[in-house]
């Protein structure tokens, strides 16, 4: 992405537990937003949170719950974005998945590797 381009926030709510193919759905859904060349994605586990169905998920000690909120987020233009919304159609069986319209003002890598 350029310095200053409109861009698109993707945010997909799901469960911890949640799995695709016998693995993490988060993961799954960052390793396929790698495949499409995606900017880039980052995963937000939760400690406390409630879905659709109301119940409380809570990371507290003493109700230690195994299926915590985790936010999957990527930031790229609309174009690239749309790319994953079929992936995501298919796999988020329970969740939320959201578009924002933002600005991108910084975005750079070292080129290091």
């Amino acid at each position: 992405m350029k310095l200053s381009e409109d861009a698109v926030l993707l945010r997909v709510f799901v469960g911890e537990s949640d799995t695709y193919r016998g693995k993490p759905l988060y993961e799954a859904i960052v390793m396929k937003a790698r495949e499409l060349n995606l900017a880039g994605a980052t995963v937000m586990r939760g400690i406390m949170g409630f879905g659709a169905d109301s119940r409380i998920h809570s990371a507290k000690i003493l109700r230690l719950s195994e299926d915590l909120p985790v936010v999957v987020k990527i930031v790229d233009t609309e174009e690239n974005i749309r790319k994953i919304l079929p992936f995501l159609d298919e796999v988020v069986d329970e969740g939320l998945v959201t578009l924002e319209k933002v600005r991108a003002i910084l975005y750079r890598h070292s080129g290091k590797r």
